[in-house]
């Protein structure tokens, strides 16, 4: 059976949108592009326009990037006529039926190379959505991939108004924003209510691209991110979660729920939802209710990260009444703030009390169960509530207080926590219980409930765990790549393990200790007994150890600025364990937090809750959240999961078995052997051979990466030698990063993700390689075997490899013939910023750029790791051709990237 040709398939699509009622338009250039613009313009402003007049309006929409023109597609241009009177231009009508829907196909564009496009939706005769087919069978990324080269070499001008990018191969499709920099990653299935993909092309088609919703899409739901000039697109259950809320808000008096897994981008949602609800009149106020002061700075920031200026937060009550009282449509504040309003200052209020009020709820499962959730609602008389939730309270977990039902009512939408892991969303968990019950552990750890609280709390168990930590830390957050969090069940537990740590800490060298913090909230008048210190006694001290660890100022009268503090450093990866008792196990967004230690009972919502601390996306390294017991929690985590999924959820939801990654990882040894039977016939490699080889051996990484993480590794298991392993990786990154042009095999891999992170060694890094040099001892028969150890091992790290002639180079200036009294450290340092001085005077003088403007744009990306693309234009002493300026640009942005970081030590 033949495939269908992408001809054919490019065929199809087109008959079917011209079915959906779009007017197919022959257009084979630019010129074409521009004459149909023209006429789409003048019938959608109902006037027409002259030659100088549409020349202004080019000259108008071809000015800026692709962020720019997101923003003039949605305003006005202000038009001078020939006559000297003021016009304003539309070039997008927010009533869907009055644009124009064209489809073209294979117009053609110039720019470093000619590349004609498949198909191309206009709209109102811009080019706004863009369409890559590739014929069934072809991987989906090759489409991607294709999108990405176009936009490097041909899309310009006109075609920078491309919102939205669709790419199919017939079976699978997906749709992305476009954006200077795209990512395979941020690619998205449309899907139906019940989260089921769409995948087919003409299903897709059908749903996606009929003309009221991909109007729609590019309307309401493509939002502006003033803070990273960049268009984020809604992913279906969020579009679904809106409309839901909208429908609801605008068509009756109904409150709802939308439950959605935690960390699947419930920020987004809000944000969109509470925008659009304040654009209508009917409604006055909508407000953004969140539980803590904390989450009230942090969602103020998300919120006008999306859209500068678009919310207020409330610093105090005061500031909230003068809000409500005001003009403010959109107005995050915490449900203290209000509360007290409504409380405390009902005469100020008494103007606003009747106005028709949105509030949305960013957890319902909050403080708003309680009172104050009851003075709000009985205060305001016309409001509607919605809340967002993880974790919703079901009888079985409502612990006798109300279900989310009994406060919001009906739910409007999920997403459960098993669909965002299969949608590469969220992470799943690997969950170790580490203790005396496990079979053949070594670690003696009490860890059953029936154990009374004196033994469960008794020095000798603590111990035991802190050394369990000491011993597995590094292997858990990959040598301290990630960092984690401890929850243990009372501050008193609390202030023993920290004495432990610290104790632990004094026995080690400064570089193997590990950086602890701590943070929890006490009462002010606790029951204490004689011995016992009160809790903020201890909490002083512990922050006086971390303000001598990182040099701050913080005490428990600064509170506040020392939680925000510590949620930076842990989100910069400058403290390896934070213990804590409640907080930061809910709220709290981190993509670097990979590992949580438990030794407190968790069930339920406040489980999945704080294991969804780990679960955030962040590289290939990080596969899962590893979740380490020191308690039997088995029962309650396959309840939870079971509550908050479904009863088929555990597999997808918990990683497997160690034992079963193991069978997996010598399976696939299996196959690998299948292509190659040693590590030299690599090089012997062609064609799909040396794909599937990739690809192969690729899957083995993931593996290893899984597997290595688990407590009771041992690479004996492994039926592949670990040395072995080690020269397959290096062959796999001379694939990746040849030496020299192999032709043929780059147009073999071009479209395979070699997920380079997995190969990044964490003992082999700068520290490793500085102590190796230091013992090199020259004039000594071992002196060279030694040296080419060192450079080996570095060609094996995919970030270090670059700098091996940097490093033989040192070797033999300043190693071969040594001065005793040389400090390594120093002089490679000294050598690095040499040689670097060098390397940027000769890409000045090859290049012919300014010589102060490029060392200071070299000197703000070592500090910032950023470059702007228009500061890389201005390094050219002579003025480029435009159609070789955004090659160039780029080419030079990526010299100097490659430059930095091959002389950075």
């Amino acid at each position: 059976m033949s495939h269908q040709s992408e001809q054919a398939l490019e065929d199809e699509f087109i008959s079917q949108l011209e079915s959906l009622d779009y007017e197919y338009v022959d257009i084979r250039d630019i010129s074409q592009l521009k004459d149909n613009l023209k006429v789409q313009l003048e019938i959608l402003n109902n006037t027409k326009f002259s030659e100088q007049e549409f020349n202004k309006i080019l000259l108008h929409l071809e000015s800026g990037g692709i962020f720019d023109k997101a923003k003039k597609l949605r305003d006005k241009m202000e038009l001078l006529r020939d006559d000297n009177t003021m016009d304003y231009i539309d070039f997008f009508n927010y009533h869907w039926c009055k644009n124009s829907f064209q489809v073209a196909h294979q117009i053609t564009m110039e720019g470093k190379y000619k590349n004609r496009y498949d198909v191309t939706i206009l709209i109102n005769g811009l080019p706004l959505v863009q369409v890559e087919l590739k014929r069934r069978g072809i991987e989906l990324k090759r489409a991607f991939n294709q999108t990405q080269r176009y936009q490097i070499h041909t899309y310009r001008g006109l075609f920078q108004y491309i919102q939205v990018f669709v790419i199919s191969n017939g079976v699978d499709t997906k749709y992305y924003a476009n954006n200077r920099d795209l990512n395979y990653k941020f690619t998205f299935f449309w899907k139906d209510e019940k989260n089921n993909n769409i995948s087919n092309l003409k299903d897709f088609t059908n749903e996606f691209l009929e003309r009221y919703h991909i109007h729609k899409m590019i309307d309401k739901y493509i939002v502006l991110s003033e803070s990273t000039r960049s268009m984020v697109i809604l992913r279906a259950y969020q579009f679904y979660a809106v409309e839901k809320i909208l429908d609801s808000a605008l068509h009756s008096k109904k409150n709802g729920y939308i439950w959605h897994a935690t960390g699947s981008g419930k920020t987004l949602t809000s944000f969109k939802a509470s925008q659009l609800l304040a654009r209508k009149a009917e409604i006055d106020k909508v407000l953004f209710i969140v539980d803590r002061k904390d989450l009230d700075n942090q969602t103020f920031n998300e919120f006008n990260k999306f859209s500068n200026g678009s919310v207020d937060s409330t610093e105090n009550t005061k500031k909230l009444i003068q809000q409500l009282r005001g003009t403010d449509k959109l107005i995050v504040t915490t449900i203290q703030k209000l509360s007290k309003a409504a409380k405390s200052n009902k005469k100020e209020l008494e103007s606003v009390k009747d106005q028709k009020m949105i509030l949305m709820f960013d957890e319902c499962h909050r403080s708003q169960f309680g009172e104050m959730h009851n003075t709000i609602t009985n205060y305001f008389t016309n409001i509607q509530c919605f809340g967002f939730t993880g974790t919703p309270i079901f009888a079985e977990n409502s612990n006798k207080n109300k279900t989310t039902h009994d406060i919001f009512g009906d739910r409007l939408h999920q997403y459960l926590i098993k669909d965002a892991i299969k949608d590469n969303n969220v992470l799943g968990f690997s969950v170790e219980y580490i203790g005396r019950y496990k079979n053949k552990s070594k670690y003696d750890i009490a860890v059953e409930e029936i154990n009374t609280k004196e033994v469960m709390e008794s020095d000798k168990r603590l111990e035991k765990i802190v050394d369990y930590i000491f011993e597995n830390h590094d292997r858990k957050t990959y040598n301290r790549e990630f960092t984690s969090i401890f929850a243990v069940s009372s501050i008193k537990v609390l202030n023993r393990y920290y004495e432990i740590f610290k104790k632990k800490n004094q026995e080690l060298p400064e570089e193997d200790r590990l950086k602890i913090a701590t943070i929890y909230t006490y009462d002010d008048n606790p029951d204490l007994t004689e011995e016992e210190v009160h809790p903020r006694d201890t909490l002083e001290e512990q922050i006086s150890d971390y303000n001598n660890l990182f040099g701050t100022n913080y005490s428990t009268d600064t509170f506040s600025m020392y939680y925000q503090d510590v949620s930076e450093k842990s989100k910069a990866k400058k403290i390896d364990i934070l213990l804590v008792v409640n907080m930061f196990l809910t709220g709290f967004d981190n993509k670097y937090l990979n590992s949580l230690y438990v030794d407190k009972n968790l069930v339920y919502h406040s489980l999945i809750q704080a294991y969804s601390r780990t679960n955030r996306i962040c590289n290939e390294k990080k596969a899962y959240g590893n979740i380490i017991c020191f308690r039997n929690l088995k029962k309650q985590t396959d309840d939870a999961i079971r509550l908050f999924s479904d009863e088929n959820a555990e597999e997808t939801v918990l990683m497997k078995p160690y034992r079963e990654y193991v069978e997996n990882f010598n399976s696939g040894v299996k196959t690998l052997h299948t292509i190659v039977k040693t590590v030299d016939e690599v090089d012997q490699l062609e064609g799909e051979d040396l794909k599937n080889f990739v690809k192969t051996f690729r899957d083995l990484l993931r593996l290893l990466n899984r597997i290595t993480t688990f407590t009771e590794f041992n690479y004996k298991d492994l039926s592949l030698p670990e040395q072995e392993i080690e020269d397959y990786k290096s062959k796999y990154i001379d694939i990746y990063d040849p030496p020299t042009s192999i032709g043929e095999k780059e147009s073999v891999l071009e479209d395979i993700d070699f997920e380079i992170e997995l190969l990044r060694r964490d003992d082999i890094n700068v520290e490793y390689i500085l102590k190796l040099l230091k013992e090199l001892q020259p004039n000594t028969p071992g002196f060279e075997k030694d040296k080419q150890f060192i450079l080996n091992t570095m060609e094996k790290d995919i970030k270090l490899r670059s700098k091996i002639d940097l490093i033989n180079k040192f070797i033999e200036e300043n190693i071969v013939k040594p001065n005793e009294n040389v400090n390594t450290e120093e002089k490679l340092e000294e050598y690095m910023d040499r040689e670097k001085k060098t390397a940027i005077n000769q890409l000045i003088t090859s290049e012919n750029l300014h010589q102060d403007k490029t060392k200071n744009l070299i000197n703000e990306y070592e500090f910032s790791g950023k470059i702007k693309p228009m500061e890389v234009a201005n390094l050219f002493t002579e003025k480029l051709k435009l159609k070789d300026k955004r090659r160039k640009r780029q080419e030079l942005k990526q010299e100097i990237m490659d430059l930095i970081d091959k002389y950075t030590w």
